[in-house]
């Protein structure tokens, strides 16, 4: 089968600190696998940006030689494709192009965006690098529907652009029985990093939804996560009191699993969020959720049928779905089975394999079908 190299400019899959982007790091390359290709991390370089400015030229350059080097002197290591996860102008792809290029091999990307906001600024370097890596795809596999767009607007003679939605891989998770929900009471989680803006943001709608909803819905909220944030989220939730614990990170799967599984709801404002991976996380264990509608999170969370969607950055809206589902017991069950499906049927990983395959197969092998 055809060997495929892969490349996370963001965050690699080995990143020690956990995190979304980390996470589907991992998945892309776990499909890659799963749809047959011979699929190996070729560069753990980083061009992550926070802030702007930076130059990642030389290292990529330096890089760029390395790998070329290596395919010359170990030819069965030279692959058939280069997939790029995640390129946009905090993480541009300065490897990617430079060897399809001189390889003359498709260059592919899962989650591109373009900002044109950006072509001005701290980050107007970054903007630039990462437009020349869109510009040079074959193809792009969209995550986040709030892409398309632009990506659309800017998309070169012969680019293919295709929607492939966010999955979970089941295997990686342990698959608990959920807990009966108890009658007149609702628990509730969220699981996110604590760090300030977004994140922030989110914590202080879910704090000040939470008061919004006086006292004739008794209810818990467990919070996972931590970061430099904390004291801030600390001081936002100080006033529920006991209705609150607050849990450091959990990399244990097998306690963060229990924690969704004794959830009634997963509950998180998701201020600018791509899409987040929490929410396919929570559904796995039958979670339904209450979400804001920011970016591609309708693509994770089904309005209606695995949760609520809420008005983006909306405190009443938000309180007002929680509210809802506190009092409908039965509603919150019928999502819960819902999600179950949602998350190990649709979002599977196998489902990502097999259109994997279908898609990437023709490039790398021209004139042979996938099935």
């Amino acid at each position: 089968m055809a060997r495929i190299a892969f490349y996370a400019p963001l965050k690699p899959p080995d990143h020690p600190t956990p995190s979304g982007d980390r996470e589907t790091a991992r998945l892309f390359l776990a499909a890659l696998q799963g749809a047959g290709f011979e699929a190996d991390v070729a560069s753990t370089l980083r061009t992550a940006d926070s802030a702007g400015g930076r130059d990642f030229s030389e290292p990529a350059q330096a890089e760029a030689s390395r790998l070329l080097a290596l395919y010359r002197e170990h030819p069965q290591e030279r692959p058939a494709l280069w997939f790029t996860y995640h390129v946009y102008y905090k993480a541009p792809d300065l490897v990617g192009p430079a060897i399809a290029r001189a390889l003359g091999i498709p260059y592919v990307i899962a989650e591109g965006s373009r900002a044109p906001k950006r072509a001005q600024g701290a980050w107007s370097r970054g903007h630039a690098q990462a437009e020349a890596a869109l510009d040079a795809a074959t193809l792009i596999l969209i995550l986040n529907p709030n892409d398309r767009a632009m990506l659309e607007a800017a998309r070169p003679d012969g680019q293919a652009l295709v929607d492939l939605p966010p999955f979970i891989d089941a295997a990686g998770w342990p698959l608990l029985e959920r807990s009966r929900p108890a009658p007149g009471f609702c628990r509730l989680l969220s699981v996110a990093m604590m760090r300030e803006r977004d994140k922030l943001a989110s914590y202080e709608i879910l704090a000040a939804a939470l008061a919004g909803l006086g006292g004739d819905h008794p209810w818990h909220l467990d919070i996972v996560g931590d970061g430099p944030a904390r004291p801030q989220v600390e001081a936002l939730f100080a006033p529920f009191g006991e209705r609150v614990a607050l849990h450091s990170r959990i990399d244990d799967r097998a306690r963060l699993a229990l924690l969704y599984a004794q959830a009634d709801l997963l509950a998180w404002p998701a201020v600018n969020e791509a899409f987040g991976m929490v929410f396919l996380e929570a559904a796995l264990q039958g979670c339904p959720a209450v979400a804001g509608a920011f970016g591609g999170v309708g693509s994770v969370v089904r309005d209606g049928h695995t949760g609520l969607l809420t008005k983006p950055g909306d405190i009443a809206d938000f309180s007002a779905a929680l509210a809802r589902l506190m009092r409908d017991t039965a509603l919150r069950q019928l999502f819960s089975g819902q999600s179950l499906a949602f998350a190990r049927q649709e979002r599977s990983l196998a489902s990502a394999s097999g259109r994997l395959r279908e898609l990437l197969l023709p490039l790398v092998q021209p004139g042979k079908p996938a099935a």
